[in-house]
């Protein structure tokens, strides 16, 4: 077994200190120490828990992500169109529940057989983490290694390799003080693009924006290209996750998340991480049309739901259906004012600008922009 202090101390020696994940019985050991030592980041999935890493990572930590290799699926979407395409350098921890020939249970079986090749097919280099300490020390330089050229390195954990570190008592966070403010007369609809239009217009030094994938990152790109922003590609619904990874990490920074309705229904469990871990210096505004826009405008379930008192219910401090522009501007102004963890729910009309393009900046070359404009 691995003496699981010293591998964290390490980890911490390495620059390793922001952790999130999924829980493993695997895993819990080194997890236990997460929690205890260092930032712990307890994430409803794996692909949130890869894109809560991606936004500290943004922010210039080394991020550390755990989960088990039957949450490998779920972290596939953001491994692929998200670590990929924008070179995050992140190190995962994923156990090898299903080892052949390693008795466990049935809905294991085929993931035991088939977690390092999924991790080749997605060419994300790893290595089974040695029982060996010395072996496992001269392992973590070599992902170190990697990493410094902005990619992803995996650990493959089998049963028994971390020895027991107790989980010290964990204090549960009361809610803070809410302001729930629900639909209270007829729409303005505005575009999209007035929208984003009025939110340009707010920004000042310390704002950072990060557009959800579709036709949202591609508008403000058309609007302005800014080193300040971030364009979501793929990795659809992150952008909730990496903007929580972004703010607890640069907490002297405006973070404000532009989302969709579509993109927040595929991963609405972030919403409740979000609030959970309460960012005041976070703002998530939900730009609604009850439509995939970007895949011809077919109808999402939105209208069907009250994403105000879902926000709240899962912690935010303010929570706000607003009803035209001007009502936009007022609570960004708020807001700034008087930073609490915010979200705002504006429904807007269906349709683009256009003609519209795309970025012609390469992913890659966003987040490294942004890094350079965040220090």
């Amino acid at each position: 077994m691995i003496p699981t202090g010293q591998f964290g101390a390490e980890l911490h020696r390495l620059g390793f200190d922001f952790y999130t994940g999924v829980p493993c019985s695997y895993l819990k050991d080194l997890i236990n120490y997460a929690i205890n030592d260092c930032e712990y980041i307890g994430a409803a999935n794996e692909g949130d828990a890869v894109a809560i890493a991606a936004g500290a990572s943004l922010a210039g930590k080394k991020p550390v992500v755990l989960m088990q290799n039957s949450g490998l699926g779920n972290a596939v979407s953001p491994l692929t169109s998200l670590v990929h395409p924008f070179q995050f350098p992140l190190l995962g921890f994923v156990s090898l529940r299903g080892e052949p020939g390693i008795p466990d249970e049935p809905q294991h079986e085929l993931m035991g057989q088939i977690t390092t090749s999924m991790l080749d097919l997605m060419q994300i280099e790893w290595h089974y983490l040695s029982l060996d300490w010395g072996e496992a020390g001269r392992q973590l330089q070599h992902a170190v290694r990697v990493m410094d050229l902005n990619r992803p390195f995996f650990f493959v954990v089998r049963k028994g390799t971390f020895d027991r570190q107790e989980l010290r008592k964990q204090d549960s966070i009361p809610l803070s003080n809410r302001t729930v403010r629900g639909k209270q007369r007829s729409d303005q609809l505005p575009s999209r693009y007035e929208a984003l239009s009025l939110l340009h217009a707010q920004r000042n030094s310390s704002s950072i924006y990060l557009a959800t994938t579709g036709k949202t990152g591609r508008e403000l790109y058309d609007l302005t290209d800014h080193a300040g922003n971030f364009y979501m590609v793929g990795s659809m619904g992150c952008v909730g996750s990496i903007g929580l990874g972004l703010a607890l990490s640069q907490l002297q920074k405006e973070i404000v998340v532009i989302d969709g309705d579509g993109a927040l229904l595929m991963r609405m469990g972030a919403l409740a991480t979000i609030g959970r871990y309460g960012p005041s210096n976070l703002l998530h505004i939900l730009l609604d049309n009850n439509a995939h826009d970007s895949t011809g405008g077919q109808k999402t379930v939105s209208n069907h739901l009250d994403f105000v008192q879902i926000a709240s219910a899962c912690g935010y401090a303010r929570s706000l259906y607003i009803h035209d522009l001007n009502e936009l501007e007022d609570a960004v102004r708020e807001w700034r004012n008087a930073p609490s963890l915010t979200f705002i729910q504006l429904k807007i009309t269906t349709g683009s600008k256009v003609p519209l393009g795309r970025p012609s900046i390469r992913p890659f070359e966003v987040k490294e922009r942004l890094m350079l404009y965040i220090t």
